[in-house]
Order: C-alpha cells, then sequence, then structure tokens
C-alpha cells in the first residue's frame, strides 16, 4: 500500500467492477428463483393452447372455460387440475354495515378467479379459513393480509364480513392469505370462487361450456403423477383436443408447459406481467463477468507495469534467502487484502445503487442481501477468483527477478513479453467496452426507431377513460358524453373495448362471402363506434365507417384482411359479407377498409383486422383533448365522471402511456446497457490513466531531454497517446464485426427495425478514442509542461 495512488486505482476499479458483478448475480438469483418455494413444482404444468393457422403454429396460454372440467372426466389419474383468471381492473367495495353506504372504493389489477383446487396445487400460506373449502361455494372471496387490511382495518376481523364487487354482488370473506411472496408469477391479492363466474349471474356464465372461445386471461393448471411421461400426455391432449373442439374450430391442440420454464417464456402471457428469457440470463452474466475481468485487467497491468519499482525489494529478500514460494504469497496476499477492501467497498455500492436497479427493473431486491448464505458464497468466491486471477501473474512476474539485476536497478519495466501483455490486456478492456458501447447505440437506435415510427392513426393528446361495468352504470355512458362534448378543451369522444394499440384483444377466424368454410387465418377483432375512426384519424382506402349502432351494423376491416383474402383491390371488398361465429346476428357487409395502422408492438407484424360497434362489451371512453390547459380539461372530465358515476373509480390513461408499455423490457435493456457500458469504459480509462501516469514517471528524463531539444506539448502529449490510440482501434477491429453479427441477430426479433449502418459503428470508435484521449491526455500534459530543468537536474 506504500504507492497509494495505484491502490486506490486498484481497488476503485475492482471495487466497481466486483458491484456490477454482485448487483447482476443479485437480478439472476432473483429471476431463476420465480415459484421455487412450492414443494410440486416439477409436477405442475400450464395447458397452453397450440394453433394451426396459415401463418403457421402460434401459442397461447389462454384456453376455454370448460377445459379443467373436461380433463377431471377424461383424465381420472391427475391429481389436481385448477382454473384460474385474472379479473383485471375490477372494482370493489366495502360496504357501512349500519346504513349501507359505500365508506371505501377499490379498483383491483390483482384480482382472479379461481377454483379450490389451485390452492391444493400451489403452496400459498393462510393466515385464516380452509384452502380445501373456501372457494367451493359462490359468492366467496378470498383475500391477502394487506389486502384485508386495506378493506376492513385488521385482518383478523375481516373473516365472513361482505365485499361488493361493481355495484351488484356481494362476495362474503372465507379465507385469508399470507401476502404473496416477491419472485412468484402468482402475484395474488384476492380470489373469488370460480364457481361465482361462471354461475347464472357471473360474469361470463354464459361461455362455461364453450369450448370456441379462449380467454388469454384464463389459465389452467394440473399436478401430474410423479415420473409420468410428457410426451405421451401431449399425445393423450391432442386426441382430447379432437373430441372436444367442434370443427370448424378443431384447428387448436393442447400441451403442457412446465412451471419450470413459464416465467422464462416471453411469448406467453404470466399473471404477474413479468417474464425474463434464458438468453437475456445468459447475456447479463456474461456482461459481469467481463466488468469483472476488465476489472482483473486493470489491477494485472498496473501491477506488472510497477514491477521495476519493487525490483530492488525483491533483490533484497532474494539475497536474505527469500524463495520464489515465499515472494508469490506475499504478492498474493498483498492482492487478498486489496481485494478484500474492494469487496467491502463493492458492498457498500450495491447498496446504494440497488433501489435504482429496482425502480428500472420493477423488482424487489432486498437489500439485506448479506443475510443470503448463497450471496455470501458468491462474494467469497470473488474474492478467491479475483485474487488469484488478478494477482499470480504479477506475482510470478516480480518473483522471477534476478535478484543481482534488481539490486543493480537493472531491470526494466518494458521487457517485451510485459509489454505485449499489456497490449493484449489493454486491447481485450476496450473490445469488451467497444462492444457494449455499439450494443448500446443500437439499443438506442431502435428505441427511437420505436417512439418516432408513424403507426397509422393519432397518439397524441388522447386519454383513455374505463367506465363501470354495471348494467345502471352503462346506461349513462351517452349522456356522460354529452357532457364531456360541450367542455372547449375536448375535440372529440369515442367508445370501444381498447385502444388502436392494445393487447386487449380478441382474435377469431369467420366466414367471408357465404362461404360455408372458415377463414384459415384469424383476425384480431376490435370493438368500437362509428366516431373512432374520425377521433384517431385512421383513414380509409375504400368505403367508409359502418353506421353508428348498439349491435354489430357492419365491418371495417383492414389492407391486411384484404390481401389475405386474395382481394387486390380493396374497393372490390366493399359489399361482400362476414359472419362471426356462424350467428347470424353478427352476419353483416364490409363498409370500408382502412390503411393499415399498428394494433400492438412494433415487434409484431400487422395482423388482419376486423372492426365492428358492439355497445355490450365496450370497456374505454377515447377522449380527445386540445392541447392546451390539459390540466383544466382532466378535471373538468373528472368533475363530471364523479357526478354521472358517484359509486365509480374515476381513472385514465394517455394513450402514448399505454404504447410506451410495449417496450418496457427493450427500454430496461437499453439502460441496462448504457449502464454497463459505461462502467466498462470507466474502469478501462481509469486503467489508462493508471498506465499513463506510471509511463509520465518513467519517461521523466526523455521528455526532459526532447523538450531541451525543442519538442512541443502536442508532440510529447502525442508520445503518450499513439500507441493506447491504436491499441483502441486494434479493439475495435475485433469488436465492430462481433457486435455486427450479435445485434443484428438481435434485430431480426423486430418485425419492424433499423438498419445497421456504418453510422453507428463510426460513432462507437469516435466516442472510444476520444475518452481515452480524455483518460490519457491530462496526464500526458501535464508531464509535457513539467520544468525539464527539475527532471534533468540530477544527471
Amino acid at each position: 500500500m506504500r504507492n497509494k495512488s495505484y491502490a486506490a486505482i486498484n481497488i476503485t476499479g475492482l471495487a466497481i467492477g466486483i458491484a456490477a458483478c454482485l448487483l447482476i448475480f443479485l437480478v439472476v438469483q432473483y429471476e431463476t428463483g420465480f415459484d421455487n418455494f412450492h414443494s410440486n413444482k416439477d409436477n405442475i404444468y400450464r395447458i397452453i393452447t397450440v394453433s394451426h393457422g396459415a401463418d403457421g403454429l402460434t401459442h397461447g396460454s389462454g384456453v376455454p372455460l370448460p377445459l379443467a372440467d373436461g380433463l377431471r372426466l377424461d383424465f381420472p389419474q391427475l391429481k389436481q387440475v385448477a382454473n384460474i383468471m385474472q379479473n383485471d381492473g375490477s372494482h370493489y367495495s366495502v360496504n357501512d354495515a349500519t346504513n349501507g353506504s359505500t365508506v371505501k372504493k377499490f379498483k383491483e389489477d390483482l384480482a382472479y378467479y379461481a377454483d379450490p383446487q389451485f390452492f391444493q396445487i400451489f403452496d400459498f400460506k393462510w393466515l385464516a379459513g380452509d384452502k380445501n373449502t373456501a372457494l367451493a361455494g359462490p359468492n366467496a372471496i378470498v383475500l391477502t393480509r394487506d389486502e384485508a387490511n386495506k378493506f376492513f382495518g385488521d385482518w383478523h376481523s375481516a373473516m365472513g364480513k361482505m365485499v361488493r364487487y361493481e355495484n351488484k354482488h356481494d362476495f362474503k370473506v372465507t379465507g385469508i392469505l399470507e401476502n404473496t411472496p416477491i419472485n412468484t408469477d402468482f402475484p395474488l391479492k384476492l380470489v373469488v370462487s370460480w364457481v361465482t363466474m361462471i354461475s347464472k349471474d357471473g360474469d361470463l356464465s354464459g361461455n362455461a361450456h364453450d369450448w370456441i372461445s379462449t380467454f388469454s386471461d384464463h389459465n389452467c393448471y394440473i399436478l401430474l403423477p410423479p415420473n409420468s411421461s410428457i410426451k405421451q400426455f401431449n399425445t393423450n391432449l391432442e386426441a382430447f383436443a379432437k373430441k372436444h373442439i367442434p370443427p370448424p374450430y378443431n384447428k387448436s391442440a393442447y400441451q403442457l408447459e412446465p412451471l419450470n420454464d413459464m416465467h422464462y417464456n416471453t411469448e406467453l402471457n404470466v399473471f404477474s406481467g413479468h417474464t425474463f428469457s434464458k438468453q437475456l440470463i445468459s447475456v447479463i452474466s456474461l456482461i459481469g463477468l467481463f466488468l469483472l475481468l476488465i476489472a482483473c485487467v486493470n489491477f494485472i497491468n498496473l501491477a506488472t507495469a510497477q514491477a521495476v519499482n519493487r525490483s530492488k525489494e525483491v533483490g533484497v529478500r532474494k539475497v536474505l534467502g527469500g524463495n520464489r514460494s515465499q515472494l508469490v504469497l506475499q504478492f498474493i496476499s498483498e492482492t487478498l487484502i486489496i481485494t478484500l477492501f474492494a469487496v467491502l467497498l463493492a458492498v457498500v455500492i450495491a447498496m446504494a445503487t440497488l433501489p435504482m436497479l429496482n425502480n428500472l427493473l420493477e423488482i424487489q431486491l432486498s437489500g439485506n442481501f448479506l443475510a443470503n448464505a448463497i450471496v455470501v458464497f458468491f462474494l467469497v468466491a470473488v474474492v478467491c477468483g479475483v485474487t488469484l486471477l488478478a494477482g499470480l501473474y504479477p506475482a510470478l512476474v516480480l518473483s522471477g527477478f534476478n535478484p543481482i539485476e534488481a539490486l543493480k536497478n537493472k531491470v526494466k519495466a518494458g521487457h517485451s513479453s510485459g509489454i505485449s501483455l499489456r497490449r493484449v490486456l489493454v486491447v481485450t478492456q476496450f473490445c469488451i467496452a467497444q462492444f457494449l458501447v455499439i450494443g448500446t447505440l443500437v439499443l438506442i437506435s431502435q428505441m427511437n426507431y420505436f417512439k418516432n415510427k408513424p403507426l397509422g392513426f393519432t397518439k397524441d393528446a388522447v386519454i383513455s377513460v374505463p367506465f363501470p361495468g354495471d348494467s345502471i352504470s352503462r346506461t349513462k355512458i351517452k349522456a356522460f358524453k354529452d357532457q364531456l362534448l360541450q367542455q372547449p378543451g375536448i375535440k372529440d369522444v369515442s367508445f370501444s373495448f381498447a385502444s388502436p394499440s392494445d393487447n386487449n384483444a380478441w382474435h377469431s377466424d369467420f366466414k367471408f362471402n357465404n362461404s360455408p368454410k372458415q377463414t384459415d387465418f384469424s383476425a384480431s377483432l376490435k370493438w368500437a363506434d362509428a366516431g373512432y375512426f374520425k377521433l384517431y384519424d385512421i383513414p380509409f382506402v375504400a368505403g367508409g365507417p359502418y353506421k353508428q349502432s348498439d349491435t354489430i351494423s357492419g365491418y371495417v376491416v383492414n389492407e391486411t384482411l384484404v390481401k389475405k383474402l386474395g382481394i387486390s383491390d380493396p374497393k372490390q371488398a366493399i359489399g361482400k359479407y362476414i359472419m362471426l361465429w356462424d350467428d347470424k346476428k353478427k352476419y353483416a357487409q364490409i363498409t370500408g377498409v382502412v390503411k393499415d395502422f399498428h394494433v400492438g408492438s412494433l415487434k409484431d407484424p400487422i395482423p388482419p383486422v376486423l372492426m365492428s360497434p358492439w355497445v355490450a362489451v365496450y370497456q374505454k371512453m377515447n377522449v380527445k383533448i386540445q392541447p392546451a390547459n390539459v390540466g383544466h380539461t382532466l378535471a373538468a372530465i373528472e368533475n363530471s365522471w364523479n357526478k354521472t358515476f358517484p359509486d365509480g373509480i374515476y381513472e385514465y390513461q394517455f394513450l402514448d402511456t399505454t404504447i410506451a408499455k410495449f417496450y418496457k423490457s427493450e427500454d430496461e435493456l437499453s439502460t441496462l446497457y448504457k449502464v454497463f457500458a459505461g462502467i466498462a469504459i470507466f474502469i478501462s480509462c481509469l486503467g489508462l490513466y493508471g498506465l499513463v501516469s506510471f509511463m509520465a514517471v518513467q519517461r521523466t528524463k526523455e521528455v526532459g531531454i526532447r523538450k531541451t531539444l525543442g519538442a512541443s506539448v502536442g508532440h510529447i502529449v502525442y508520445l503518450f497517446s499513439k500507441e493506447f490510440t491504436l491499441l483502441v482501434i486494434i479493439a475495435f477491429a475485433i469488436a465492430a464485426p462481433t457486435g455486427y453479427y450479435f445485434m443484428q441477430k438481435w434485430l431480426q426479433g423486430f418485425t419492424y427495425r433499423i438498419t445497421l449502418g456504418p453510422g453507428i459503428f463510426i460513432l462507437a470508435i469516435l466516442a472510444s478514442v476520444l475518452i481515452a484521449w480524455l483518460a490519457v491526455g491530462y496526464k500526458a500534459v501535464k508531464a509535457a509542461l513539467a520544468n525539464p530543468v527539475n527532471s534533468l537536474r540530477s544527471e
């Protein structure tokens, strides 16, 4: 520790690298631990739907409502079968027992319907009630501890009390759950009995025996006997599907998806809304190792560069009888001490930055990670690994000095093998750093492309307002619309099931132009009134909107649907008939063809779209507002809402916010890459700064002579920076093709993407060289400006 500046550089570089590696380890441990606490996790499976269409196989997590009952009848060997369905955005209230007036109102996004068997498959802790019977009857509800405290003040008194649903049904509290763990894809808050939903007055009573319709929020889980053949059961499920799904809809089949794989499948929905692919886990794990490697490279470079300063010490120890193994042990011990200091600082850095990481990824990593034995073991492994990786080579170099040459100060820091290794290590550092910089620039460019690409409709200054689902409130929505249109800040109002770009959509095939057969593709169904097209500025390429109606009075389709039907001219589609679900009430003419617009993420192609009015399924009010005085307009909307729906819960969301959520995972990845690239560049430049500092000391007399002979400051700076500039360029020559290959592969996952041109790579090399110059420049300029008299006085 005699050279404090080099010790500080080593400890800082190692600490930052170890902190980044530790945080990545915590994320990986969190993501790989989802639902590991269930005792039967290895035998729990989700049933998923596999559909065969013109575009190939598609997979979905949603299944028909009667699937579980069918499985129980046809597969009696199954230990348990359970339904669960998310009831997103539902409204609940608690009434005063004395006068019946509403005292508390809540909107719940983590509400579910479930069979009692669900809690026999999954191990969630119960605080009150019987898990086997709590959801056996109708109008029963189970709350988590926090939810019961929120509803009733104290969960201990919640059992047997009543909760009102959508201002029309009363549910009795029959059980209290402990709050679900943070790392589960079943973030339950309240669960209503399944029989409530499919009963006569239930939300989906009409679909209880419907094998055709699937609901994306409805999952079915089974508990297989141990050592069951998954392949054989999947074969049995194919026959099961053919038996129950009537033609012409029997293009679908069912398959098993292990619970252990569910969290890593980014193509299918989970109730937590959070998946994390195994590929991404591998990528960030490698980045963590690379950052740690860069920090170790710094240590090796600086330790070997300082070898000449310790040559006399080595010579004295050898003359006094010290052997090489003793010297190696001494230098390894010194590395161990530095590493321990670095780990302590890394833990402090990790604790300080953990809240920001949690906020970025919307996860809940605990700041008390040192209480986790696995984390402690990881840190011990890091200490041992870094000590050996960073300390062994410098120890071997130092202990290998000839004692006579060392005592005569004839050991040179610039021996060829040392210089070659340091060059290789600097190239390695900047190769990793520039690869991350290239990846970051590609991610930023792709995200900017997403945010700026026209979507085919207007998304600015449009808010979406969900309205209450009860029948009484639904009769008031037209009057509410008329009130809003009288407000000067409101331009237009329209009703629909969802906004133009929304993951909440129905899909179905249909019969076209009186054909007896269904189409061999599915269309995305959008239910909206006739004013929807004007509000969102969706242009027509043929025909026009259907007439305003409460029921299906006509269909509007998009260009993609027309092309899928084999029609080259959109005008030829006008007047043709479409029938949905073999229902004569849903038989109507095509009145218009709209230009293609994006109905979801730009990661996906535009699907065929079928639009029609249907008041019974409308859930949202779309309001286009004037950009000026937005706050006043929003307050006016809320005031009208509270007058019209006094028992409802007012909320709204801007459409551009909804669309931004499509790219949440890419945004998170982009931010992570920015951080990782910044860390890699910082650690690399920290090492460069240390090396240049060492060179400045070693070449003090050379610089003095050159200045005496007339060398300019610029020339001196050039001497210091030319080698490092060359090494950065060599590193870029390796990183650029590697980065191109992997980022081009990543971009293939997007239907709409940027072209990977030379601009990104030019920017990456210019940024890397500039940052390297800044790191080298300060010390180089300082050395060049030093008075040559001082450096030559001893000669």
